[in-house]
């Protein structure tokens, strides 16, 4: 009977030293094969990344590369804080989910019951899970033709022309269709429905909570600790990669930094781009350490419950083929409450999102049954980004890392 007892003891020991041996030569797979990639596509002394994968509570890798300020040369690292750009809006739409758990609204609510100043009957269909899924019809007509006004609005602006807005693109709910001050309205009824500050809300009741410690809602008038800033290819612009909605003649591009490799570098963020000053859409600024905080909150329930962030995770509207929408119009996506939801037939489903903005590139992607996270900043913007994941999925794959489906 001893012997029996010990003999399974035994078999058990070397099953979980079996498991750790396995574990651990697939992450020195990853560590070498994600090495080179980066090495492949980025240089020391040129503006660069932040790349931190995880499942569950592990690092699996974690790289930087590059120089976080062509002035400074400080080395990009894991505390580097990067614009997320559009990644920001999850949070904005956690802070409605949180109120309503909390009793204070529900997402059925029509955007009529909190803005009684937009004067449109139109706002009486347009509900609070319309503008959380991109699906609400409302148009984006802020006006493009003041430089100032584009490059330094703040949220209140954005809402401006909503007051008179007596028409909708399409049906609430029918159509996909990306856009940016519909986020600005979700942190206007965060403010009057919580009685305090957007920004404060968030603090309080998000960011602590999630031991996020160095994330920062941008403020030009206030300094970011460690702060990266977001700078373009003047090549690679002329070649038309400005943003739609940029300030900047190709004739006005001169370069303020050239590299080892000769490439030149421009500054392109707040005062250089537009909308860096607005926040419930993308203005959140902070580093791949603290976003894997943000990961694992969400992964322990510690700001949403397990059932309200499942719905969040759901997909609420169809993105592929949308005739209103290119942003990630790619097939088998749709758009939860916050999230991008990826289905691709014969692969694990995945939860994401982008961001872009001047020289900022942002990618956070979660694999929920394999609890797998993939968590990426740049402050550069000329590399092929979803090129790049799809690698790096591919390498977590062939790790055993992410499961492959029949």
């Amino acid at each position: 009977m001893v012997n029996r007892v010990i003999l399974t003891i035994m078999s058990v020991i070397f099953c979980l030293a079996n498991v750790m041996c396995v574990s651990k030569n697939s992450y020195d797979t990853v560590k070498v094969s994600i090495d080179s990639l980066l090495n492949a596509n980025y240089s020391n002394d040129a503006p660069g990344c932040a790349l931190l994968i995880c499942k569950g509570d592990t690092v699996i890798y974690q790289g930087e590369r590059g120089i976080a300020d062509v002035k400074t040369k400080e080395k990009i690292t894991g505390n580097t804080v990067f614009n997320i750009a559009s990644i920001t809006k999850q949070f904005t739409t956690t802070a409605i989910l949180k109120l309503q758990e909390n009793g204070l609204l529900s997402i059925e609510d029509s955007v009529a019951k909190y803005m009684p100043e937009f004067k449109s009957d139109i706002w009486k269909k347009v509900k609070i899970k319309h503008l959380m899924s991109q699906c609400s019809g409302v148009p984006d007509n802020r006006p493009r033709v003041d430089k100032d006004f584009m490059l330094y609005i703040v949220d209140s602006q954005c809402l401006e022309y909503m007051v008179d807005l007596d028409e909708l693109k399409f049906e609430p709910g029918s159509n996909y269709d990306y856009k940016n001050p519909t986020f600005q309205l979700l942190a206007e009824i965060v403010k009057r429905v919580s009685g305090c500050e957007f920004e404060e809300f968030q603090h309080k009741n998000i960011f602590e909570p999630s031991n996020m410690t160095n994330v920062r809602y941008y403020d030009p008038k206030i300094e970011i600790p460690s702060m990266a800033h977001g700078y373009i290819n003047i090549s690679q612009a002329d070649k038309g990669s400005l943003d739609s909605d940029s300030q900047k003649d190709k004739g006005d591009l001169t370069s303020e930094y050239i590299d080892s490799e000769g490439k030149m570098w421009m500054e392109y963020d707040y005062g250089e781009e537009t909308f860096f000053g607005t926040k419930a859409d993308g203005g959140i600024y902070t580093s791949v350490n603290d976003f894997m905080n943000w990961e694992k909150s969400l992964l322990n329930n510690l700001v949403l419950k397990e059932e309200t962030k499942n719905v969040a995770y759901k997909p609420h509207i169809k993105v592929s083929g949308s005739k209103y929408s290119y942003y990630q119009n790619r097939p088998y996506t749709s758009y939860g409450y916050g999230w991008f939801v990826d289905e691709t037939p014969n692969r694990e489903i995945k939860v994401y999102h982008t961001g872009d903005n001047g020289g900022f590139q942002a990618y956070a992607a979660k694999y929920p049954e394999s609890g797998v996270n993939v968590i990426m900043l740049e402050n550069r913007n000329d590399l092929d980004r979803w090129s790049m994941q799809i690698q790096i999925e591919q390498i977590l794959i062939d790790a055993g890392l992410i499961k492959m489906k029949k």
